[in-house]
């Protein structure tokens, strides 16, 4: 079992930043490849970003790409998203999810955290 913890959501405004932290633990989670989703209300759980836990290679989703970072600390397992010039439309909740094998897919996610919501005004 692995367990992720979200934590940092909250209200910004428009053009504003903020910073997310995924907490992981339990069994071998460092061999998972772990990641960000996200869902608005009516909307589909969409692929965000993702991180390979031992590489450090990341991947990005198309409207994220050139604002928002993805990265981890080994020493607190724990990984970070920080999210720039954000746009109302990123208003969701935000998921942390383990993957066995990096997917932008939910479907095929192993675990996933309880989410922490963001809110950007106009």
């Amino acid at each position: 079992q692995v367990q992720l913890v979200e934590s940092g959501g909250g209200f910004v405004q428009a053009g504003g930043s903020l910073s997310l932290s995924c907490a992981a633990s339990g069994r071998a989670f460092s061999t998972y490849a772990l990641g960000w989703f996200r869902q608005a209300p009516g909307k589909e759980r969409e692929f965000v970003a993702a991180i390979r836990w031992s590489r450090s290679i990341t991947y990005y989703g198309d409207s994220v790409k050139g604002r928002f970072t993805i990265s981890r600390d080994y020493a607190r397992n724990t990984m970070y998203l920080q999210m720039n010039s954000l746009k109302p439309e990123d208003t969701a909740l935000y998921y942390c999810a383990a993957m066995s094998r990096v997917s932008s897919r939910p479907e095929e996610m192993d675990y996933w955290g309880k989410g922490t919501l963001v809110t950007v005004s106009s």
